[in-house]
């Protein structure tokens, strides 16, 4: 499978503190790749490198065999990856439709065939397309977030703990629609504390301890893994 994201010798510093030191990860075309961590491993600090939203110390990042080190945000967004941060940060004051259109680069009549294919996807939204995004539950303020970031039609898609905050019932339907896009061809890198629902729906996984991988494998592999248990408990 060739690698739709590929990142080799990756550190990120913040002054004195180390975030990530020499991490290697790929995530293959059509592919859904899990990163795992307790909070504070660096799973926030790969995905923002990955966007240019914090600079890197060492390393390379590529998209598609492509360098991506000296890209800004807007031309990685122009290049094929979406990103859906931590904390949903939907615009508030705005219409669930509105939210959709205002990231889509599309003219206004693929646009909106653009608006109608993610209600699809999340069902939920359509029947709120004309309310204020203020005005959603946690879980359906997560799925427009998460759909705004695929308003771009990304060939890869970065999701930061989309599942916090949300009740069970929720992350169980949030986790399905995730694996729904990877079906559909986007790859998707997840970075999660929710180790038993990231797994479910992902074929590999990366675990992250104090900024380094100490362990990576098949989803299924890794569900009774000691390294787990190590990285999110400390021993």
């Amino acid at each position: 499978m060739s690698a739709r994201l590929a990142i080799a010798g990756l550190s990120v510093r913040y002054g004195a503190v180390v975030a990530l030191e020499g991490v290697a990860l790929e995530v293959g075309a059509g592919e859904a790749v899990a990163l795992l961590g307790a909070n504070g491993a660096g799973k926030s600090s790969l995905l923002q490198a990955v966007m240019a939203l914090t600079p890197i110390a060492a390393g390379d990042v590529m998209l598609d065999g492509a360098p991506l080190r000296d890209l800004p945000t807007h031309r990685r967004v122009a290049l094929g990856i979406g990103y859906c941060p931590e904390g949903r940060r939907v615009f508030p004051g705005m219409t669930v439709r509105d939210n959709l259109a205002v990231a889509s680069p599309l003219a206004a009549r693929d646009r909106d065939a653009a608006i109608a294919q993610k209600f699809e996807l999340f069902p939920d939204l359509r029947a709120k397309a004309d309310d204020l995004a203020w005005q959603l539950s946690g879980g359906q303020q997560q799925m427009l977030a998460i759909a705004r970031a695929l308003m771009t039609e990304p060939r890869l898609l970065l999701l930061d703990e989309p599942s916090l905050g949300l009740a069970p019932r929720l992350v169980a339907e949030l986790f399905d629609r995730i694996r729904a896009i990877q079906a559909a061809g986007t790859a998707v890198l997840l970075a999660e504390q929710n180790v038993a629902q990231a797994l479910r729906v992902t074929d590999r996984a990366y675990v992250l301890q104090v900024g380094r991988v100490v362990a990576a494998g098949a989803s299924a592999a890794l569900r009774d893994s000691p390294a787990i248990r190590v990285a999110f408990l400390g021993g």
